[in-house]
């Protein structure tokens, strides 16, 4: 017995060893957990001590006070775009121009033309330099245009132009170019168009802020309406566009006096974003005659370039000295860009108009020409005659006139035949600015016989103008 007890002893303090080192390891972390957490307890309280030094980022880039003023700013404009909104200012548009010009013609002398006319005195024509004619077209003017779209796509135009504008030569007191709305059918592709149109046809615009040259082309001027009140149905299918129209033809309603009903309706297409062709034609009355007018034109642009044409026919019962006016005509214009703002202007028109001693749609002969009276054979009388028929001696068309030997005195040439009449325009465009435009534009009017009267009294085949205005828009 006495030999176990060492070993007994030995053995107790063995196993009680690795209990004393636990116990002295346990007591080691615990001491370095306390010490971590008040290191982090420490950190933490540094980390809020500066947050509480550092101001408060301002929101998107600015200080509080300029917070405060944008929130301020923002709510004002949400009240002022209610307010526009309500007060009908949403989706209007308003726009103008206006073009002083200066017009001389060998013929008819020079002056400025501003806001004149076509309606002479009143509307009595008693001023022949009112009529319309070549030099005396849309310019001159001052244009008003206001246009509207209604959220649910419909849209309201009224252009106003007073002196000038699509129905002022046929309504003397007429302010009004365009009157129109149109409404969407499917989609804003397809429209139902109603009101007092203008006419759509050739490759010139009508008003002098939308076109190159002072004047318009012969075509323009003599050979296509001038506009229509009635309801056209627009439609647009890809690269094609299509308006035809139902209604009166140069007059506000239908009546006595002129019974004007047509069908008139226009084709375009484009050829990708340089250029495209359209077609455009009328078929009915005019003053209960007869009308059938049908025309073809093209631009195309590229570069430094840019070309139009026009290629028309027409004819009007009654309308020529002698019967039926018939003319056949072509316009072309070419324009080069000699530096972004300058360009160089030409255009060429010719159209054949003899056939029944002339006339044509936009021009009539003067049917009240003071001649020497002749007898059945074509003696003379001794006598005079006021109803004799002679051109119209300021835009050149109807019959050609010839010096009579016995007579001594200027009279329609007995062949008969009418005028065929041509014109050429050189001219210069010059952009001043984003809204002001310079034209300065020479053209010759010519025929194949003489039409053209000056104010002396003398008989010509020519013609000459010079023509400049200063076009301001905005």
């Amino acid at each position: 017995m006495k030999t176990l007890r060492p070993t007994l002893l030995a053995l107790s303090l063995l196993a009680a060893y690795p209990a004393a080192q636990a116990q002295a390891t346990n007591q080691q972390i615990l001491d370095e957990l306390r010490a971590l957490r008040e290191r982090v307890g420490q950190l933490e309280a540094q980390l809020e001590s500066v947050k509480a030094k550092t101001p408060a980022k301002p929101q998107w880039g600015m200080t509080p006070e300029q917070a405060a003023e944008f929130n301020r700013i923002a709510l004002k404009t949400e009240a002022m775009e209610d307010n526009f909104s309500d007060q009908g200012y949403k989706g209007l548009t308003i726009s103008g121009m206006i073009d002083p010009t200066f017009i001389w013609t060998r013929g008819g002398n020079g002056s400025f033309a501003f806001l004149n006319g076509y309606g002479g005195s009143g509307s009595d024509f008693s001023y022949a330099d009112d009529m319309y004619a070549y030099d005396n077209s849309y310019f001159g003017m001052a244009v008003l245009d206001i246009q509207k779209e209604t959220e649910d796509g419909t849209q309201w135009r009224l252009t106003l132009a007073p002196g000038k504008n699509a129905s002022s030569a046929f309504k003397v007191d007429s302010i009004v170019h365009e009157a129109t709305v149109s409404l969407p059918l499917q989609d804003n592709q397809t429209r139902l168009i109603l009101g007092q149109i203008p006419d759509w046809s050739g490759y010139e615009y009508t008003l002098p802020h939308e076109q190159p040259f002072v004047t318009h082309n012969l075509l323009f001027d003599f050979t296509l309406p001038s506009f229509y009140t009635g309801a056209a149905l627009y439609w647009i299918r890809g690269n094609w566009e299509t308006k035809v129209l139902l209604g009166n033809m140069n007059a506000t309603r239908y009546d006595r006096d002129n019974r004007a009903p047509v069908l008139a309706y226009r084709v375009d297409y484009w050829l990708g974003e340089f250029g495209g062709w359209g077609l455009a034609g009328v078929h009915g009355s005019s003053f209960d005659a007869r009308i059938d007018t049908l025309e073809a034109d093209f631009y195309w642009e590229r570069g430094n370039w840019a070309y139009q044409g026009q290629a028309g026919i027409g004819r009007l019962r009654d309308g020529a000295a002698d019967g039926d006016a018939e003319w056949a005509g072509l316009s072309g214009l070419a324009s080069y860009a000699i530096t972004p703002r300058l360009k160089a202007l030409v255009r060429a028109d010719v159209i054949k108009n003899d056939k029944n001693g002339g006339g044509i749609f936009g021009s009539v002969p003067n049917f009240e020409c003071e001649l020497p009276e002749r007898d059945d054979d074509g003696n003379l009388t001794g006598g005079t005659i006021v109803d004799g028929v002679c051109p119209d001696a300021r835009n050149g068309f109807g019959p050609k006139m010839v010096l009579a030997a016995d007579s001594g005195e200027w009279e329609p040439d007995p062949s008969g035949k009418g005028a065929n009449r041509y014109a050429l325009s050189v001219g210069l465009n010059y952009r001043y600015g984003l809204n002001t435009t310079f034209k300065v534009e020479y053209r010759l009017d010519g025929a194949d016989g003489y039409v053209f009267q000056y104010t002396d009294g003398s008989w010509h085949k020519r013609n000459h103008l010079f023509g400049t205005s200063v076009v301001v828009s905005f």
